[in-house]
């Protein structure tokens, strides 16, 4: 397994795997407009995210993350944020969703980040599992708020 970036090549192959997630998450998939601007905000001039594909040896993308930085006043430092690690059916327990996280990790380190976050969903046994043999720590204390534009 191997973690390569984000690519205007592989961009459809990028499109299909969060497809694959929203259907995982019963969320609808993103409309062609969405779909333009993730072009845009991931492989513009000024990128608003990054993100990489996992690609099995035979050269298959099975699956994603994304992230980008938020910020840590108390920590004076940038947080890493994994907005999305995902890894198809088929190839779940094959190393990608550990070569994905783990490659997100170091470079949060690398680029001197204080700490790295992200959100799961808590019907999500399967991913809160992954994170917790990680040895993630749960914020009980704290509520996730939104307001959608």
């Amino acid at each position: 397994m191997t973690v390569a970036p984000l690519t205007a090549e592989r961009f459809d192959e990028f499109v299909e795997l969060l497809n694959a997630l929203a259907d995982y998450e019963r969320l609808p998939r993103p409309d062609d407009a969405a779909v333009e601007r993730l072009r845009r905000d991931a492989l513009g001039s000024e990128p608003r995210f990054e993100a990489a594909l996992a690609v099995n040896s035979k050269g298959k993308a099975v699956g994603y993350a994304t992230w980008f930085h938020t910020y840590s006043t108390f920590l004076a430092r940038p947080t890493m944020y994994l907005e999305d690690l995902f890894v198809r059916d088929e190839a779940r327990e094959s190393g990608a969703g550990s070569a994905l996280f783990e490659h997100v990790r170091a470079l949060g380190a690398q680029r001197g980040c204080g700490r790295m976050e992200w959100q799961v969903l808590d019907w999500n046994t399967l991913a809160r599992e992954f994170y917790n043999r990680r040895q993630a720590t749960w914020l009980k204390d704290w509520l996730v708020y939104r307001i959608t534009y």
